[in-house]
Parts: C-alpha cells; sequence; structure tokens
C-alpha cells in the first residue's frame, strides 16, 4: 500500500518465542491461549495464509487486521480484511493497523506487524527549499544577519 508508514515486523520475537516452546522452556498452554474473540475474528474477516501452524502443524495460520485510531470513532477496534485497508486509508487520515496471526485449531497467535496508513501519508514529507536551508542552520540568501 502506498501509505505505509512507521512499520514494525515482529519476526524476531516470534522466532525467540518459538524456540522457548521448541526447547520445552515454555509451554504450549501458555502460546496457544487465543481468545474466541480473537478466533472468531480469524474465522469471519481473517485472511487465511499458506504458512502452516509452527505449534500444531495441523492448520494453516489466518491473519487478522484490527485497526485503531481516533479518527474511526465506534469502528477503532475491529478486524478487517486485508482488502479493505486500501478504501480505509484513502477515507481517514491516519489510523494504526496490528496484524495478528492465528490458528483456528490449537490457538496459537503472534502479534506480527503493526504498521500506520492513511491519507497523511501521501503528504510530501520534504520542506521547501528554502525552509530546508533554515532548518539546516543556514540563513536565507538576502536575508538579515541575527
Amino acid at each position: 500500500m502506498r501509505t505505509q508508514r512507521q512499520i514494525v515486523d515482529y519476526a524476531l520475537r516470534r522466532r525467540s518465542l518459538l524456540r522457548e516452546v521448541y526447547s520445552g522452556r515454555v509451554g504450549t498452554y501458555e502460546v496457544c491461549d487465543a481468545s474466541p474473540y480473537l478466533r472468531n475474528a480469524a474465522r469471519f474477516h481473517g485472511d487465511p495464509t499458506d504458512e502452516r501452524c509452527p505449534v500444531c502443524r495441523r492448520e494453516h495460520l489466518t491473519n487478522v487486521h484490527y485497526i485503531y485510531g481516533d479518527e474511526l470513532k465506534a469502528s477503532s477496534g475491529q478486524a478487517r480484511k486485508a482488502a479493505e485497508l486500501p478504501v480505509l486509508a484513502m477515507t481517514f487520515r491516519e489510523f494504526r493497523v496490528y496484524v495478528v496471526e492465528v490458528c483456528r485449531g490449537c490457538g496459537w497467535n503472534h502479534l506480527i506487524e503493526q504498521f500506520t496508513l492513511g491519507r497523511d501519508g501521501l503528504a510530501e514529507s520534504t520542506p521547501a527549499p528554502a525552509e530546508a536551508a533554515t532548518a539546516v542552520g543556514g540563513r536565507r540568501r538576502g536575508g538579515p544577519v541575527q
């Protein structure tokens, strides 16, 4: 998506947690604890993936996208399909998206990514040339010396 920014990837944390599970230091009951609400969100609003669950290895994982933002009002905190996000990104100025992978079979769930979407990402973030010179510590040519 064009407006996607401020991306945080939790792959290292996921890998570390799975290493703990595989070594027996963390039990599967501690990591396979998806709430009924999360499982329902995965069922009705999730996007299926081709990746198998790293714990039970039977089911395919489902990605659930949760949206949060002041401008969303009552829609904040809802699960949405990935296909709905570009439309929302053009409708609202800025909101956060949290992507959770869920195994509907065993209950494994983990936050895998978060990012910001919205129209504010389309605006140019580079200052005008005169403003850039002033911001760097220079002064405008022809202006008074202070």
